[in-house]
């Protein structure tokens, strides 16, 4: 069951995010090897990266395991509702 307003994403959109994010960050390797100062200067900015790349992957997981939770809890809420609306009988005299 899925609910209207979930999206789905398709294998082109996952493959194209997946290239960007790698030209990014040999974009951002290439230039750090090539850029004309100390190799202190480019280790900083190589740990920068990676710290970076980690936190970038650390966000994007902590984003979707929350959205996953919230999926989970309303599906639980609508199976509530159906178990209610299927035990209720209308014509059932309240006494």
């Amino acid at each position: 069951m899925s609910t209207p307003n979930q999206s789905r994403n398709t294998n082109a959109f996952y493959m194209q995010a997946g290239i960007s994010f790698g030209i990014a960050l040999l974009t951002m390797v290439f230039a750090i090897i090539y850029l004309p100062v100390d190799p202190w200067i480019r280790a900083f900015l190589g740990i920068g990266t990676l710290y970076l790349t980690t936190s970038a992957f650390t966000l994007a997981k902590c984003v979707r395991d929350a959205q996953e939770n919230q999926y989970v809890v309303s599906r639980l809420d609508q199976a509530r509702v159906d178990k209610i609306l299927a035990d209720h009988d209308p014509f059932k005299v309240v006494s």
